[in-house]
């Protein structure tokens, strides 16, 4: 199973009084993960467009453990946790570098839509970007 690490470092305006990170900034790093997903796989999200694909998101989860704050140096661990012709699951890490501490996890959701928001199956569409996205899931049908 294929993952890919970005790291980023906690600015001051993703974090509330406390320094505390504002806990709907984890989403906003999730999408950094899965943009770099595939950016590190060669692909980028705009060339996704220009083939008429899509990838909303229809459900997001995270879980929180400890905190991130302030100038913190995280981790995003971004991998595929689902894949099918229709739809794809990411699932993520995001740890604390210093110490590879465990802060949160998380998944996000995405149907393989056209830009007109139409489901498509990936298979027969862009069969090359599928076989590319099994290979990193490793058991995809």
């Amino acid at each position: 199973m294929y993952t890919y690490d970005v790291k980023i470092r906690v600015r001051y305006g993703e974090t509330d009084k406390m320094g505390i990170v504002y806990h709907a900034n984890y989403l906003n790093w999730f999408e950094i993960g899965r943009t770099e997903f595939f950016r590190s796989l060669g692909m980028t999200y705009r060339e996704l467009e220009q083939n008429n694909i899509m990838l909303p998101v229809i459900e997001a989860n995270c879980k929180y453990f400890w905190p991130a704050e302030y100038d913190d140096v995280i981790i995003i661990k971004t991998k595929i946790g689902f894949l099918k012709g229709t739809r794809i699951i990411f699932e993520y890490d995001i740890m604390r570098e210093d110490g590879n501490k465990l802060l949160a996890q998380g998944m996000t959701e995405h149907p393989f839509t056209t830009l007109d928001r139409k489901p498509v199956n990936m298979k027969k569409v862009l069969p090359n970007v599928y076989d590319m996205l099994s290979k990193c899931y490793g058991d995809a049908d």
